[in-house]
């Protein structure tokens, strides 16, 4: 072999040694693990102290893909893999992404939607975080003192006349505005579409007297308003778990357990509470997050 021929040899090793070296630590490297969330304040609070958590248990940087619109594209984001996890709702998986009827029975719902994501998806939902978030209807306190309510159906049988507003959201869900109209509540006009964020303002001025909301809505730490209870229970159990990919869960084995410490960690009111911090008092998620973990002994 000449010595030209041996130095072409002796490069082609070496560039064929770097190209192993790079693809063996692009191979080690582990796969980015992205939280995302719907576009809901609480719902982003609750995903930041997810991505916090992780950041502490496993080590590691986490992405955060927040704030990134309805439940359908958070559903798709996690099934594609543009995300890795997101919190997510026992009876909105039922309703919303299954197109099915949910039963009253909150284990029910919970173990339906579980067996459906895992055999449908590839999907796991883990163990509930503690909290729950179902469809609500609102009015100002003052109303419901003057037409002596407390449930939906005390405003169906009363002589006061309501006039709803709903997010078109609602509007369009199969559990929305169909569900609600089990109770054949007297209107004093037609049902009022309405952005989401204008809810609250038109249900405040008097332009409505009743608004759809979830349960964890920041006004709803205000006195001004009232929850009517869904007491036949027309809407969907919606207890809040975490909806994460199988194959991250294989990926990096101490995802799950780091996960599980969540569960059982969180209130209706306290993420209540964070939202109306978020969404009225302009707080910072980061730092709620920060405080909930410490507050929880999970930092």
């Amino acid at each position: 072999m000449s010595a030209k021929s041996s130095r072409y040899s002796v490069l082609l090793a070496g560039f064929v040694l770097s190209g192993l070296i790079l693809l063996a630590s692009a191979c080690s490297r582990p796969k980015p693990i992205i939280v995302g969330s719907m576009s809901d304040s609480g719902q982003s609070v609750v995903a930041e102290i997810i991505a916090q958590h992780l950041e502490h248990t496993l080590d590691r940087k986490i992405a955060r893909r927040l704030n990134s619109g309805n439940q359908m594209l958070a559903y798709q984001s996690v099934s594609t893999g543009d995300i890795t996890l997101y919190p997510e709702f026992t009876g909105a998986i039922v309703t919303g992404i299954l197109k099915e009827t949910a039963d009253a029975n909150p284990e029910v719902v919970l173990e339906r939607a579980r067996t459906e994501m895992r055999r449908t998806a590839a999907l796991e939902l883990l163990d509930p975080l503690g909290f729950d978030n179902p469809t609500v209807l609102v009015v100002r306190a003052s109303d419901a003192a003057e037409a002596k309510v407390k449930t939906l159906s005390d405003a169906a049988a009363g002589k006061f006349r309501w006039k709803l507003g709903v997010s078109f959201d609602f509007q369009q869900r199969p559990n929305g505005i169909i569900a609600l109209n089990t109770y054949n509540l007297p209107m004093a006009e037609s049902v009022r579409g309405l952005d989401a964020n204008a809810l609250f303002p038109a249900l405040q001025a008097g332009e409505v007297t009743m608004i759809s909301s979830t349960a964890t809505d920041g006004h709803l730490t205000s006195p001004d308003f009232q929850i009517l209870a869904d007491d036949k229970h027309v809407f969907a159990p919606a207890q809040a778990c975490i909806l994460v990919r199988a194959d991250a869960l294989t990926a990096e084995p101490k995802l799950r357990a780091a996960l599980a410490e969540l569960s059982g960690k969180f209130t209706t009111e306290a993420v209540r509470k964070m939202a109306a911090q978020v969404d009225l008092d302009h707080m910072d998620p980061a730092a709620l997050a920060t405080a909930f973990l410490a507050q929880s002994g999970l930092k």
